[in-house]
């Protein structure tokens, strides 16, 4: 039996091919047959490396999962962007490659991004998860988080609701 070790770093810019190659393969798995084809695959396309690391130098905070120097999983956050939530931080994206998904590294991956949010001076945090994307409502609802909010977000004329989670 192997064990596996894992590792969360801040990213760096040589970690933007990396990182856009997740956010593809996430984002199709988690996303096609929710979000229209062609809204998807323009949000997917724009996340290139290029895009990454460009977000990486302009100081977009973002955590990597990696190991044996490969990167698996990668989270963004930062500032709450909803005023009227309480929770001072936010986990904007949490995402790992779907073949490493359901042995706890995404639940390693968010306990390091909430940690880092609490070590910049965030008390509280938020996340808000498709409402049909069911694997990620019931990984946010086990991670013990909090139902306190509803939204919703249109792609091409189709609306999805969203829900935020939130952490004290």
């Amino acid at each position: 039996m192997s064990t596996l070790s894992l590792e969360t770093r801040p990213a760096e810019v040589a970690d933007a091919f990396g990182i856009s190659a997740i956010h593809d393969a996430s984002w199709r798995q988690a996303y096609t047959g929710l979000i229209p084809h062609k809204s998807l695959d323009t949000m997917i396309r724009r996340r290139d490396p290029k895009w990454w690391a460009r977000a990486i130098r302009n100081s977009t905070r973002v955590l990597v999962m990696e190991t044996d120097n490969h990167i698996v999983g990668y989270a963004t956050i930062g500032p709450n962007r909803v005023s009227a939530l309480s929770q001072e931080g936010e986990v904007y994206e949490l995402y790992l490659l779907p073949e490493y998904q359901g042995v706890g590294i995404g639940k390693k991956l968010f306990i390091a991004a909430r940690e880092q949010l609490l070590r910049t001076g965030f008390k509280g945090c938020v996340v808000w998860v498709l409402e049909e994307n069911h694997p990620a409502m019931q990984f946010y609802k086990n991670a013990g988080g909090v139902d306190i909010a509803e939204g919703s977000e249109t792609f091409n004329a189709k609306t999805l609701n969203k829900v935020a989670f939130a952490w004290s």
